[in-house]
C-alpha cells in the first residue's frame, strides 16, 4: 500500500509541498536575491504541478491519496503566496484573500468527504482556468517585487493607505491611478526611460487580483453545481445513518 502511495508523481507533489515555507520565507525579505530566490521556487513549485500529473497519467500511478493531495499543494502554495502578498502590497486585500480561501476549503472538504464516501468529483474547465489565472496572477506579483524598486513599491504603498485613510476603496484608488496614467504621457515617457513597469504597478495589481478573485469565486460556484449529485448523496446517506441509529436505540 506505501508503495502505491508514495509513488514518483506524489513524491513530487510533496515535494511542492516542502517547498512553500521556503517560499514564503524568501518573498517576505527585502533584498533582491530572495525576490529572485522567491520567484524561482514559485516557479519551479508550478513545473512540478505539471509534472506530476503528466507522469502520474503517463505511467498509470493515479491514485485517490494523489488526486486528493495535488489540488491540496496547489492550495497550501496559492494561498501561501496571496497571504504574504497581503504584508507587501496594499492592492492585495483581504476580502479578496478570504473569498480564495473560503472557496478552496469547501472545495477540499466536498473532495474529502466524496473519497470517504467512495465518490469521484467531477472536475471542470474553470478549475483550471482559475488554477492558470491564480498562478498567473503570483507569477505577475512576484515579477513586480524583482523590478519595481523598493522605494516605489513603498510610495505606491503609502499611497493606498492615504487613500483608505481618506475614505475611499481600494477600487477607487485603483481607478484614480489608471486615470492619471491613460490621461498623462506616462506611457510614452514610461517606455522612453524604461519605468513602464513602476508606472503599472500603481493599479495593474489591484485589477489582477479582483480579476482572479472572481474566476475563483466563479469556479467554485461552477464546481458545486457540477458535483450537485454527490450532495445529494451525502444528505441521504447522513438520513440513512441517522435512521439507522435511531432503530438500534
Amino acid at each position: 500500500m506505501k508503495e502505491r502511495i508514495l509513488n514518483f508523481p506524489n513524491i513530487l507533489t510533496i515535494l511542492r509541498i516542502l517547498l512553500v515555507p521556503f517560499f514564503i520565507y524568501s518573498l517576505l525579505q527585502e533584498e533582491l536575491f530572495y525576490k529572485i530566490l522567491a520567484f524561482t521556487l514559485f516557479s519551479l513549485a508550478s513545473v512540478t504541478d505539471f509534472v506530476d500529473g503528466y507522469l502520474a497519467r503517463k505511467w498509470k500511478q493515479e491514485t485517490e491519496f494523489g488526486k486528493f493531495l495535488d489540488p491540496f499543494a496547489d492550495k497550501i502554495l496559492v494561498v501561501g503566496a496571496f497571504l504574504a502578498l497581503i504584508l507587501l502590497d496594499e492592492q492585495i486585500e483581504l476580502w479578496m484573500v478570504l473569498l480564495i480561501i473560503l472557496r478552496d476549503m469547501l472545495i477540499t472538504s466536498l473532495r474529502y468527504i466524496a473519497i470517504k464516501g467512495g465518490k469521484s468529483m467531477r472536475t471542470t474547465r474553470m478549475g483550471k482556468i482559475k488554477t492558470a489565472f491564480q498562478m498567473g496572477s503570483i507569477a505577475f506579483m512576484l515579477t513586480l517585487f524583482m523590478f519595481v524598486r523598493i522605494s516605489k513599491s513603498r510610495g505606491i504603498n503609502a499611497l493606498y493607505r492615504a487613500g483608505r485613510d481618506a475614505g475611499k476603496t481600494g477600487f477607487e484608488i485603483a481607478n484614480e491611478n489608471f486615470l492619471q496614467f491613460i490621461q498623462s504621457d506616462a506611457f510614452s515617457q514610461g517606455l522612453a526611460r524604461g519605468d513602464l513597469l513602476e508606472s503599472l504597478a500603481k493599479f495593474l495589481p489591484y485589477y489582477v487580483m479582483l480579476l482572479t478573485t472572481f474566476i475563483t469565486v466563479l469556479s467554485g460556484v461552477r464546481y458545486l453545481y457540477s458535483n450537485r449529485e454527490l450532495l445529494r448523496y451525502q444528505e441521504i446517506k447522513k438520513l440513512l445513518q441517522g435512521k439507522k441509529k435511531e432503530k438500534e436505540l
